[in-house]
């Protein structure tokens, strides 16, 4: 296995360690973090620039103590029955005990116990259908390789609107069983 990834581009992200590649697509062992969530409707696009928007609010000091934290990487989108999940990781220093209540009661925030997941990274634009096109293509990767996915698929988001397409890092992702 090779080390931990810790950070991209100076953002802190989840630990995880890569535990076998196969082709293009990676296994991962996430290890526990704390994670900052919302949940909204709508469809993809519209989903996660609602969720980032609430999300943002609270980092930028919209919570109890007016505290700015440290923005993190990726911002991540699950399907959620007929709804989105939009979230990412809160800084590993805070813990649920000492981090600033959030002034928005739609935040709630959720220690992630290990998960293995398999993943496919992918540059350019994230559009939904190219999203389901990239999902797809996990789906039969991942089942070539005899890997079992559960649950519905993780979208991760690493880079900011500004950054040049062909540089961005997108990855799609599911839990593995």
């Amino acid at each position: 296995t090779t080390g931990q990834a810790n950070e991209y581009q100076g953002y802190e992200i989840p630990p995880y360690s890569v535990v076998g590649t196969y082709g293009k697509i990676e296994v991962r062992q996430y290890q526990q973090h704390l994670m900052a969530k919302v949940r909204v409707s709508g469809d993809q696009r519209g989903a996660i620039n609602r969720g980032f928007r609430v999300l943002a609010g609270y980092i930028f000091g919209g919570n109890a103590t007016g505290e700015k934290i440290a923005m993190t990487a990726p911002v991540a989108q699950t399907q959620a029955g007929g709804n989105w999940e939009v979230s990412f990781m809160v800084p590993s220093k805070y813990s649920l005990s000492d981090l600033p209540k959030a002034n928005s009661n739609a935040i709630r925030f959720e220690e992630i116990k290990g998960d293995r997941q398999v993943v496919l990274s992918f540059s350019g634009r994230a559009g939904t259908q190219r999203l389901q096109d990239k999902t797809q293509e996990l789906r039969t990767l991942a089942s070539a390789q005899g890997l079992a996915i559960k649950g519905d698929p993780h979208y991760y988001f690493y880079d900011d609107p500004f950054t040049l397409p062909r540089n961005r890092r997108n990855e799609v992702a599911f839990s593995l069983r």
